[in-house]
């Protein structure tokens, strides 16, 4: 699918945040990680699917020495029973681990996941994110580094989907309410 095309899509009602602004948004926390984790080991990791495409970039934006890992969870119900579904394939004990998001929503996957994080020995856990929408906030999570904080609207792109489309897109773009019922 086309970025035009999707622009043009009768479920996309507007591009919320372009190509441009993303990598501005990027190439800042990049910097401010830089900074803060300069001489200490880093591992980055990313929640399957969604956070893919933003570590990709994000990574490429950050000037250190890191490892990057993966995590695939599945929840049920209202979020609230998480099962984790791909585990990190490396110890991350004595490490300091940045759990890469795109989008912090109710923070109650979130919060479990740094919870197991915290139980396996790292230097530290943080967290950082694209995007943050505090208005569905219920757990709380204390996010290191937000990119941008988004009113409450459904949103694809840049690896958010809806029903596994329009991870594809460069931008992230709101999905007309009435299609979200």
């Amino acid at each position: 699918m086309s970025a035009y095309y999707a622009i043009h899509d009768p479920l996309i009602e507007r591009v919320l945040l372009t190509e441009d602004e993303i990598a501005t948004v990027c190439s800042t926390l990049g910097a401010r990680i830089s900074a803060d984790y300069r001489g200490k080991p880093l591992t980055l990791v990313a929640l399957l699917r969604g956070g893919l495409v933003f570590l990709a970039d994000l990574c490429r934006n950050i000037d250190l020495d890191l490892t990057l890992d993966f995590m695939a969870i599945s929840s049920y119900g209202t979020g609230e029973a998480v099962r984790i579904v791909k585990d990190l394939d490396d110890d991350v004990a004595g490490r300091h681990v940045l759990v890469v998001e795109d989008l912090v929503d109710t923070g109650l996957t979130l919060h479990y996941i740094v919870n197991v994080l915290a139980g396996r020995s790292p230097a530290s856990v943080a967290v950082c994110t694209l995007l943050d929408r505090r208005a569905r906030r219920i757990a709380d999570v204390p996010i290191a580094y937000r990119g941008l904080e988004i009113p409450d609207v459904f949103v694809v792109g840049y690896g958010l989907d809806l029903g596994g489309r329009y991870r594809n897109l460069p931008y992230i773009a709101v999905v007309r309410d009435e299609v979200m019922g």
